[in-house]
């Protein structure tokens, strides 16, 4: 009985810690030196001049895309535009003239990742 009670709570807290942080997760988005998302996006609740205009408003965007859709896009946005400029945040390797210290390295953890998209479904 302490064996599956202590699994199942495991289970409940592996799974508590895929949702995310939505917190972090704003921390993440709104940094100009971690996630970079504020470069390229306009982003809720950052200052206007300091925000960017080449991808969509990110206002909403948690009511236009399912949680695995936000996932999909901040892993592989190629797969929804051939030419995005925006990276893959889960790969890496691929990517032209990478400073020595980031090398073999993804952008961002798979936790930083849940982060990011449990604050952008918050979006709404």
């Amino acid at each position: 009985m302490r064996r599956a009670l202590a699994v199942a709570l495991a289970a409940t807290a592996a799974a508590a810690q895929a949702a995310g942080s939505a917190e972090r997760g704003a921390a993440i988005v709104a940094s100009r030196s971690q996630g970079l998302c504020v470069l390229c996006h306009a982003v809720p609740g950052q200052p206007e001049p300091l925000q960017g205009t080449i991808g969509p408003p990110l206002a909403g965007v948690g009511a236009r895309m399912s949680r695995d859709e936000l996932r999909r896009h901040v892993v592989e946005p190629e797969r929804y535009n051939a030419d995005t400029v925006m990276p893959s945040y889960a790969r890496s390797a691929g990517f032209a003239r990478v400073a020595p210290a980031w090398r073999g390295k993804p952008l961002l953890s798979a936790a930083q990742i849940d982060d990011v998209v449990a604050y952008l479904a918050g979006l709404k």
